[in-house]
Parts: C-alpha cells; structure tokens; sequence
C-alpha cells in the first residue's frame, strides 16, 4: 500500500516541478513565445489558445536542463506545436466535410436564410429534371449533381459501368439545354 502512496507523491512532485520548469520559461520567454506564435499564425483567437497549450505541451514535456539554445529550442517547438494544430485542425474540417457530403448536406458559409431559399429552389430544379428527362439521366444527374458524386459512385449506384453513367448525364445535360434555349426564345 505505502509503496502505491510513495509512487502517486512521486508524480505529483514531479509535475510540480514541470510546472514549476514551465512557468519559469514563460516567466523569462513569454513574451518572445507569444511574438512567435502571433508571426507565425496571425489569427489573436488561436494565437491565445496555441500559447496555453504551448505551456501544457513544456509541462508535460519540459526541455532538458543541458540545452545550450534555449530560444532556438522554443523556436523549434513552437513551430512544431503550430504545425500539429494546424494538421489536427485541417484533419477534424476534413472529416466534418465528409460527414456532411455523406450525409447529403451541403456546407454554406452563407446566412441560414439563404441556404433555405437555395435548397428549395435546388429541389425545385431536381424535381424539373425529374419531370423532363428519362429516368436514368435524372437520376444520374441528381447523383453528380446534388448528392456531388464522382462518376464511379454515379455508376456504382446505378448498377452501370462508368462510361454509361457518363453518357446519361451527358445526354441529360444535352436535354435540359435545349429546354432551355427553347424557353428564352419564347
């Protein structure tokens, strides 16, 4: 049991002292720290949030005592800190992206007025095509279109091979062209 007890005060001495390592460094280095990230990234919101976890990441791992530069080994860190954010942060709008593709809603960085008017007048579009073409070339236009499939996921969805997948949206675009010249000479 006490064994247990020594080891627990043994973690807590030494964050204590990696906190304490910590803070000196920011106490000495803070403000060159802070001038880095802010030359590196610009935006003040993730400037903050990339100099407190700046100061975790030299907690958990703080710099050996033998180092000889210590500014030259803050610098590096600090870049490597900000290029793990910003990997973490592309990877994490790239899966949301994927969701919402899977999930057939589309990502509009517009007000939410205007995604509704633009998501009724697009379904007022598909159900036109619907009406005016064959079904095969609706529903390949629909797939490339709306639901922003590649043409393989076109073909595989309707059972066909590539190159007919291809020609249904093709000749579908063909036809929604002259429907369309026909209407603006009228």
């Amino acid at each position: 049991m006490s064994s247990g007890l020594e080891h627990l005060g043994a973690t807590i001495d030494n964050q204590v002292h990696n906190v304490n390592i910590a803070a000196e460094i920011f106490t000495r280095y803070g403000d060159f720290i802070h001038g880095i990230i802010r030359c590196k990234v610009g935006d003040d919101g993730r400037v903050d949030d990339l100099f407190q976890n700046f100061f975790l990441s030299l907690v958990s791992k703080p710099p050996s005592s033998n180092i000889k530069n210590i500014k030259g080994y803050l610098y590096r860190a600090i870049i490597n800190d900000i290029i793990d954010d910003t990997r973490r942060t592309d990877r994490y709008q790239s899966q949301m992206h994927g969701h919402a593709k899977h999930l057939q809603y589309s990502i509009i960085e517009d007000s939410p007025e205007n995604a509704l008017i633009e998501a009724e007048e697009m379904n007022k579009m598909f159900e036109c095509i619907k009406r005016q073409l064959q079904h095969s070339e609706a529903q390949a236009i629909i797939l490339r279109y709306r639901n922003n499939y590649k043409i393989k996921e076109v073909a595989a969805a309707m059972g066909v091979n590539n190159m007919a997948a291809w020609r249904y949206i093709s000749k579908g675009l063909r036809k929604i062209r002259r429907l369309l010249r026909k209407r603006q000479l009228q």
